[in-house]
């Protein structure tokens, strides 16, 4: 269910509420009516100040995220919230405004206190059995969804098997047969041997070696160096000890490709910059180009998109992924913690 249907259905919820209750007043027609309608307005007031404080704050920053002590903390606050509001509005503002109050004077605050804790405690209740709902529904969608991706990417696969032994073996051949001729031709038939192997490469969790990673993007380079010749600039960095570190397959080269396509790299005064920081269990990542006027690419590679996926999956609350652009200047910057 979209934002906007969750939003409207909560919306109406709550407006059916609000007439149930004042309908409900009406029929009874209890003295001071009007001071009765304005209590429950308040009194619903302070239920929704509740509900949300639990549904949008509590619930999603430590429930979601096994943080209990924090939880419990907050947890506790959300009766004293809807205390407090109420208070508030009751006894502190309806007195000023409209003459009146909730409680009369000899009313003792601890009285006030476990009247309204009473009151306070289902809308925690409510808000945890509504909040689970909708996980469970979206949970049960990303599951659905993550099927499908499954299912596409296999048969992607399966499409894309025309034997590799076989073009290992024809890549080969055309090493050799180009060695004589060229030399930087016959590299680069190599590192294009070398990076299909990578491709095709699997593993049970999806990672590789960090070093196999950088070493594909390497051979991109130099493979996409040779449309450019002289004219292609990229100053590519890296700082840190790579090896024995693991990542997810292709995360990088995304935005790597992305440059490619759509920035200029033939340009000595603004080259593409890529940047790899490698730290003792994490990396950081960034790429700026500078955009071009025209797209060189038509191709997508994995797309951006996807990455984001992936980086969900693959690093849940452990990555961050900014994304600038101004309109002259493109930059993506990555970092992954718990390599």
């Amino acid at each position: 269910m979209s934002k906007n249907k969750i939003v409207l259905c909560h919306v109406v919820a709550w407006l059916l509420y609000t007439v149930y209750c004042f309908v409900g007043i009406y029929i009874e027609k209890p003295q001071n009516q009007e001071t009765i309608y304005w209590l429950q307005l308040s009194f619903i007031l302070c239920m929704v100040i509740e509900f949300y404080y639990c549904y949008l704050l509590v619930y999603p920053l430590f429930l979601n995220r096994e943080r209990l002590l924090f939880l419990v903390v907050a947890w506790a606050g959300a009766p004293l919230l809807f205390i407090l509001f109420r208070y508030l509005l009751e006894e502190t503002l309806y007195p000023v405004l409209l003459g009146f109050s909730n409680y009369g004077d000899d009313t003792t605050f601890e009285y006030i206190f476990f009247d309204n804790l009473y009151y306070a405690t289902p809308m925690v209740v409510l808000s945890l059995v509504v909040w689970s709902v909708q996980e469970a529904f979206r949970k049960e969608k990303e599951n659905k969804l993550l099927r499908q991706e499954k299912t596409q990417a296999e048969l992607a696969f399966l499409k894309s098997q025309v034997n590799p032994h076989f073009l290992y073996n024809t890549l080969n051949y055309l090493y050799a047969q180009a060695y004589p001729v060229s030399e930087k031709l016959a590299d680069a038939i190599l590192k294009l041997s070398d990076m299909m192997r990578y491709m095709l490469h699997e593993s049970p969790d999806g990672k590789v070696a960090l070093e196999k990673e950088v070493n594909y993007l390497r051979s991109f380079i130099d493979i996409f160096r040779l449309r450019f010749e002289d004219r292609f600039f990229v100053d590519f960095t890296v700082d840190g000890h790579v090896d024995g570190q693991q990542i997810g397959a292709l995360v990088l080269i995304p935005f790597v490709e992305n440059a490619f396509k759509h920035g200029v790299a033939d340009d000595p005064q603004v080259p593409i910059h890529i940047s790899l920081i490698v730290m003792p269990h994490g990396l950081k990542f960034t790429v700026t180009n500078r955009i071009s006027g025209s797209q060189k690419d038509q191709t997508t590679g994995i797309g951006l998109n996807n990455i984001r996926r992936r980086l969900e999956l693959l690093y849940p609350h452990q990555h961050e992924l900014l994304i600038k652009n101004d309109g002259q200047v493109h930059e993506a910057y990555l970092e992954l913690s718990n390599l």
